[in-house]
């Protein structure tokens, strides 16, 4: 079965394009077979994709669900920025998980709550718990990182994990490649904090 994960959140410059395709490095490292739908304009994550070396653990490009490999377990898909109404309900359905990425900042959060109640409205997702939060670019030590936990528990939305702000996610995607590709004396800590993010994708 070929089970999809949703990256969306309507804010642009959340890190929607980072997340999804180091999930999908981090699936296909498991020995999953992946597959990767760029549905933004800029089509940043097919970019990477193109330049992904063929050494590394496969990541198919897909532009339709039904052209998915028949060995192919994952389905992540990049979405675009300002995506709201009866497009989000379409590719909701689509989606066994959906994991949103959210920067803790007084503007990205402020811009976040309206979207998180409409995502809670999608009861079938709501009944899986199938919504989970990313907090991207932030160390949880701090205090934005508190700010952002306490506003998740309001909304009664999950926070799955974090992502440290490094230039290593950057500095990878120029190569095509991901955190999990670099090697482990320089991305271990990063690879360690992907492990729960990871568990609660497959998990269900």
């Amino acid at each position: 079965m070929l089970r999809s994960v949703l990256v969306v959140n309507p804010k642009g410059g959340a890190g929607k394009t980072t997340l999804a395709v180091n999930l999908a490095a981090g699936l296909a490292y498991a020995g999953e077979g992946v597959c990767l739908w760029d549905l933004d304009r800029q089509h940043s994550a097919l970019q990477w994709l193109a330049r992904r070396p063929d050494h590394l653990p496969p990541i198919a490009r897909l532009d339709q669900r039904d052209q998915a490999p028949r060995e192919a377990s994952w389905l992540v898909l990049d979405s675009p920025a300002a995506l709201h109404g009866k497009r989000l309900q379409e590719m909701l359905k689509q989606a066994h998980k959906v994991l949103v990425p959210i920067q803790p900042s007084l503007f990205d959060i402020a811009a976040s709550g309206a979207f998180l109640r409409e995502l809670r409205e999608d009861q079938a997702l709501s009944r899986r718990k199938a919504i989970g939060v990313i907090g991207m670019r932030v160390d949880p030590r701090t205090r934005a990182a508190t700010q952002l936990a306490n506003f998740l528990r309001e909304h009664d939305v999950p926070l799955v994990g974090w992502l440290r702000d490094t230039q290593l996610y950057p500095n990878a995607a120029f190569q095509g490649e991901s955190i999990f590709d670099l090697p482990p004396y320089l991305a271990e800590r990063e690879v360690a904090m992907w492990e729960p993010i990871l568990a609660w994708v497959r998990n269900g």
